[in-house]
C-alpha cells in the first residue's frame, strides 16, 4: 500500500515484484495479495497496470462493540488491520451489523481509525439491555451500542418491567419484546450472552426430523471401503467433563525405531450430507460453544454425544491418519483411510498426566496401557521440540476456571495446560499439516487455517517494550515466528513471563479460515488445516468431505469455499467471545462481594482513563485512574511508561502494584481501584 501511494501512475506486475524485492517463491504470494486488493476495491487493474483506487480509503466489515464505548470494524478477507471506530461514530452501529465505514490509515494511536458511514445488513433484529424510567417515562440503554445515551421506548405495553431490568427490545419499533430479569437472577446472565451473541439454542424442526432418521447402528454397508482397526489400541484423552469425543490416538513402535502415529477422527461426513437441513444448520452455527454450564452444540446431541462421539469401548466409523516419524520429528509417509475403530479406554489429562508422574495407583489402574502412554509422550516431547525448532509459537497462558459448590461461584481457580493436553495438541498439529500438505501438494481445493504475519507497527511497540526487559529484536520488517519463539524461551519461569506472554500475544494478528493459502504464521507452517474436530467445527467437516473423495480418487468439486471461510471465521470469533463475556461477567459478580478488598496486580496498558490493571487472581482488569495516583500530574513518557512532572515517580507496562477495589459493575465488566496504601509503591 506504501508503495502504490508513492506511485500513483500505476505499476505492472513485474515492477511490483521488483520493487517490493521479493523472491521467485513469492510471485504466488503477491498474485494472491493484489487479487484480494483488487476484490476489495483497494486496487483497479487498467489493461496491465494497477492502480489505486480513489475509494480505497472505504472498507466494509463487522462491527464489534466494546464494553469500554468505543468500537471496532472487522474489514472482510482479514486482509487489513481492525478499523478503530470512537463512540461519537458508530453511526448508530451495534454489535455483529455489517458496515460501510471511511478511515484513515493511521489514527492517534497509529492503528486504522474512522466513522461509520452505513449500516448495510443488521445482525439482530432485537436488542438487549437495561430498562429505566424517566419522568414516568420507558427508556433503554442497549449493551451492543458503543454510546451510552438511553433512549426513549415506543412503548412498554404489555410488559410491566421494573428499572434495572433486562429487557428485550424490537430494533425498528423500540418496543419491548420480552423481559429477561434482573442481572442478578439465576440463568439470566446465560440467557443475555446468548441473546446478545445471536446464538442457536435450539434445533429446527426439519433438522430434527432428519435427525430421527439417522441410526446408530453399523451395517455392513457401512463398512465397506473402510480399514478395519478394532483391533488396535487406541484411546481418546480428554477432559473429565468432555462429552463430544471427536479423536483418538494410537501409537507403535516400528521395527526400524520409527514411530506409527495413528489420528483417529469421526467421520461426521458420513452422517451429515450436503443439502440436509442438518448440514445448512452446521453451516450456519459455525461451530459448538462451551459455557461453564452449557454446551451449543454445532450438531444436535443425538450425533455430537452420542453416534458420532468416539465413545469407549464401541465401535465407531471414523477417519484415520497414519503418519511414519523418524527419530528426528520427520514424517517419512503419510496415509489417510475411511476406517472402523473401538477405544480401548476413555482416558482424561489428569489420569495420564499421573501416569506421566509415576502414580503408582494410577499406572496399576491402567498398566495395560501404560507403555502406551508413555511411547506416546516420547514421541510428543520430539514433535514439540522439532516444531520450536522451526519457529512454532507455544504460549503457556493460564486461563480462569470458575469454580462452583452447591450450585454456587465459589472460587476464581487457575487452568493450565499439563503435558498430557501437549501430547494431544502435538498429534493434532501433525494430523492438521499433513492432511493439508496432501491436498495442497495435489492442488485440491480445500479450507485452510492461515495466521497473517504480525504488523510492522505492532512489531514495533513490542520491540520497544521488550528492550526494557533488555531482550532484543531484528527489525520489525525481519521479524520471523522463530524471534518470537526466542524470547518466549528467554521469560519462561521469570516474573515477567506473564506480561510479555501477553504482550507478544497482542502483537499477532488472529488466525483465520481462508480458501486461500497463506501459510500458519504462529505455528510456523506453510500449509496448515482444521480437520480434527468434526463435531463442533464446520471448516473440518468440509476438510473431511474433501479429504475422503481424495483418497477414494473422486473429482472433488466443494462449492463456495470462501462463504464456508468467512462465516465459519465470523462464528468463531462470536463464540470465543460470548464464552469470554459470560465468564468475565460471573468474575465480576464474584468481586462484587470484595469491594474495598487490597489485590495484587499487573499495569497491563496506559491509556487516556488511567492505568490498566489486570487482578492476579481473577484474571479480569479495571482502570485506576490518574486522579488517584497520589498529588501529582502524571503524562505519558512513551507508550510503556508514565511519569509524575513534580515527584519523578513512574508507572511502566508490566509494573506489579496493589490495589484497592473502588467500584464495579459487573453487567458492563468494569471496575475502578485505587492504591493501596500500603503497596502503592511497585514491589
Amino acid at each position: 500500500m506504501h508503495l502504490f501511494k508513492k506511485r500513483k501512475e500505476g505499476l505492472t506486475f513485474q515492477k511490483i515484484w521488483r520493487e517490493l524485492r521479493l523472491s521467485r517463491e513469492e510471485r504466488n504470494e503477491l498474485q494472491k495479495s493484489l487479487k484480494i486488493l483488487e476484490n476489495q476495491g483497494t486496487l483497479r487493474r487498467i489493461k496491465k497496470r494497477y492502480f489505486l483506487s480513489v475509494k480505497s480509503n472505504r472498507a466494509r466489515g463487522k462491527f464489534v462493540a466494546s464494553p469500554r464505548g468505543y468500537g471496532f470494524v472487522i474489514p472482510e478477507g482479514g486482509f487489513m488491520e481492525d478499523i478503530f471506530i470512537p463512540a461519537r461514530y458508530s453511526g448508530g452501529a451495534l454489535e455483529g451489523d455489517m458496515v460501510e465505514v471511511v478511515f484513515k490509515e493511521k489514527g492517534k494511536k497509529g492503528k486504522p481509525e474512522g466513522r461509520v458511514i452505513k449500516i448495510i445488513k443488521k445482525e439482530k433484529e432485537r436488542i438487549i439491555g437495561l430498562y429505566s424510567e424517566r419522568y414516568g417515562q420507558p427508556f433503554f440503554s442497549p449493551f451492543d451500542s458503543p454510546s451510552s445515551e438511553e433512549i426513549p421506548l415506543a412503548s412498554k405495553e404489555p410488559f410491566s418491567p421494573l428499572p434495572g431490568m433486562i429487557v428485550e427490545v424490537d430494533r425498528e419499533s423500540l418496543e419491548m419484546r420480552d423481559i429477561l430479569g434482573m442481572p442478578d437472577d439465576p440463568g439470566v446472565d446465560l440467557q443475555v450472552v446468548i441473546r446478545r451473541y445471536n446464538l442457536a439454542s435450539s434445533f429446527r424442526s426439519e433438522t430434527q426430523e432428519e435427525i430421527k432418521d439417522v441410526s446408530s447402528k453399523i451395517s455392513p454397508q457401512d463398512e465397506r471401503d473402510r480399514k478395519d482397526y478394532r483391533a488396535l489400541k487406541i484411546v481418546t484423552i480428554d477432559g473429565e467433563k468432555a462429552q463430544d469425543f471427536d479423536d483418538a490416538v494410537s501409537v507403535e513402535r516400528l521395527s526400524t525405531g520409527n514411530f506409527h502415529l495413528g489420528v483417529h477422527i469421526a467421520d461426521v461426513s458420513h452422517y451429515v450430507k450436503p443439502g440436509t437441513s442438518l448440514d445448512q444448520e452446521a453451516f450456519e452455527r459455525g461451530t459448538s460453544v462451551y459455557f461453564p454450564d452449557l454446551t451449543l452444540p454445532m450438531l444436535p446431541e443425538k450425533l455430537s454425544n452420542n453416534i458420532c462421539s468416539l465413545r469407549p469401548k464401541e465401535e465407531r466409523l471414523t477417519f484415520s491418519v497414519f503418519l511414519e516419524i523418524d527419530k528426528t520429528g520427520k514424517v517419512l509417509k503419510t496415509e489417510f483411510h475411511p476406517s472402523l475403530i473401538k477405544t480401548s479406554e476413555r482416558m482424561t489429562y489428569t489420569s495420564v498426566y499421573k501416569i506421566f508422574e509415576c502414580d503408582e495407583k494410577e499406572m496399576q489402574k491402567y498398566s495395560h496401557l501404560v507403555s502406551d502412554l508413555l511411547l506416546m509422550r516420547e514421541l510428543a516431547r520430539l514433535l514439540r521440540k522439532k516444531r520450536e525448532e522451526e519457529g512454532s509459537l507455544n504460549f503457556d497462558l493460564i486461563e480462569a476456571e470458575l469454580v462452583y459448590k452447591e450450585g454456587r461461584l465459589h472460587s476464581v481457580a487457575a487452568f493450565e495446560q499439563n503435558e498430557a493436553h501437549q501430547v494431544i495438541e502435538e498429534f493434532m498439529v501433525a494430523a492438521n499439516e499433513a492432511v493439508a500438505s496432501y491436498l495442497s501438494h495435489r492442488h485440491i481445493p480445500t479450507i485452510y487455517r492461515v495466521h497473517p504475519a504480525p504488523a510492522i507497527r505492532d512489531l514495533e511497540k513490542l520491540r520497544e517494550v521488550l528492550a526494557h526487559f533488555g531482550i532484543s529484536l531484528p527489525k520489525p520488517s525481519k521479524v520471523e515466528s522463530k524471534d518470537l519463539g526466542r524470547v518466549l524461551k528467554m521469560v519462561d519461569g521469570k516474573p515477567e513471563e506473564k506480561f510479555i506472554n501477553i504482550q507478544v500475544l497482542r502483537s499477532l494478528k488472529l488466525a483465520v479460515y481462508s480458501e486461500e493459502n497463506y501459510g500458519h504464521y504462529g505455528l510456523a507452517k506453510r500449509e496448515y488445516t482444521h480437520f480434527t474436530s468434526p463435531i463442533r467445527r464446520y471448516p473440518d467437516l468440509v476438510v473431511h468431505r474433501t479429504l475422503k473423495r481424495a483418497a477414494r480418487g473422486e473429482k472433488v468439486k466443494i462449492p463456495s469455499l470462501s462463504s464456508v471461510a468467512l462465516l465459519s471465521s465470523e462464528q468463531e470469533r462470536k463464540a470465543d467471545e460470548a464464552e469470554k463475556a459470560l465468564v468475565e461477567w460471573r468474575i465480576f459478580r464474584f468481586l462484587k462481594g470484595k469491594l474495598g478488598d487490597e489485590f495484587e496486580g499487573m499495569i497491563v496498558d496506559i491509556t487516556k482513563a488511567g492505568l490498566v490493571v489486570e487482578l492476579d487472581d481473577y484474571f479480569v482488569d479495571g482502570i485506576l485512574s490518574y486522579a488517584d495516583l497520589g498529588g501529582d500530574y502524571y503524562y505519558k513518557k512513551s507508550e510503556r511508561i508514565l511519569i509524575g512532572k513534580r515527584t519523578g515517580k513512574k508507572f511502566e507496562l508490566g509494573d506489579r502494584i496493589k490495589v484497592i477495589l473502588a467500584s464495579i459493575d459487573p453487567l458492563l465488566r468494569r471496575m475502578s481501584f485505587i492504591l493501596s496504601a500500603t503497596g502503592g509503591e511497585n514491589f
